[in-house]
């Protein structure tokens, strides 16, 4: 009877666990996982590597991609005479999950499939990337995006111009605040999910984790647009707010354009903190 008292009180804490979890995982010894080194804050080596350039023209041509599809979708939806007749808020939703599980999927090789300034800088807040590759990213990220606007307008400039263009704006009966907290926690969502499903630690111990990867981010943008979209239609990428104001250019679109950016770029950094220093806790981590 001693023995089985003593096997009840000290329970799980008897015998070790066969994987480490937690911070006990990052201090074990026998990790099976390697921490990827800090990206060099300046990198100028990489301006003469022609995979730099194709890491962005895939974040470009990502980009416009997704501006394309999604913005189509939310015209068909706005134009239509019947709402019971289109897709609805829920097919938006999947538009905007569908096209970045896709595009993740296609450019994650190559360029890490960003396709979002937002994430982009919560990269490079965790030192995943340089400054000279993230400010090249959102550039690319930028002009693909007002590109692919500007396809959906040439297409149906009447219908375009008609509804919206797809812009991001602060819907009536809510106040700035509202939407910037929307874009807030929306974009801390995501990128919290990137970080989490691409983790070095994950990776090693699960072989299907960077397979499976752009389902999870795919879905995160899913479920966020079906909560955000009747607030602020949903940014949670400046590339994408930007790309529709611009091809839009009405004044009410660019009134509270601001939002789009510091909403997400807030987001992606407190999702950048979060992940970095209390779940993976790399901070306090002892180097052997």
């Amino acid at each position: 009877m001693e023995g089985k008292e003593e096997d009840v009180r000290l329970g799980a804490n008897k015998y070790s666990e066969r994987q480490p979890i937690g911070t006990a995982a990052q201090g074990s010894e026998d990790k099976d996982y390697k921490e990827p080194p800090p990206a060099p804050l300046f990198e100028p080596g990489e301006l003469k590597s022609w995979s730099f350039y194709r890491a962005g023209i895939a974040e470009f041509m990502a980009t416009f991609l997704f501006l394309y599809v999604t913005i189509l979708t939310v015209m068909g939806y706005s134009g239509a005479a019947s709402k019971c007749a289109t897709v609805g808020i829920q097919g938006i939703a999947w538009s905007f999950g569908g096209m970045i599980f896709a595009l993740v999927y296609c450019t994650a090789g190559i360029s890490g499939g960003h396709i979002n300034p937002a994430v982009t800088f919560g990269l490079f807040l965790a030192r995943k990337l340089s400054l000279t590759r993230a400010v090249f990213y959102i550039i690319m990220q930028c002009l693909g995006a007002i590109c692919g606007a500007g396809v959906v307008k040439g297409f149906q400039q009447g219908l375009y111009m008609g509804n919206g263009g797809g812009a991001n704006v602060v819907a009536p009966g809510y106040t700035k605040g509202s939407g910037l907290g929307a874009e807030i926690i929306g974009t801390f969502v995501l990128v919290y999910t990137v970080f989490s499903a691409t983790d070095a630690k994950r990776n090693a111990r699960d072989s299907h984790v960077p397979i499976l990867a752009p389902l999870p981010i795919g879905f995160a943008v899913f479920l966020v647009h079906l909560a955000t979209i009747p607030i602020t239609g949903t940014g949670i990428n400046p590339a994408r707010s930007l790309g529709a104001a611009i091809i839009y250019n009405r004044e009410h679109a660019w009134s509270d354009h601001w939002i789009f950016w510091v909403g997400p770029f807030i987001g992606a950094a407190l999702a950048a903190v979060y992940h970095q220093v209390v779940i993976r806790a790399i901070p306090f981590k002892t180097k052997s």
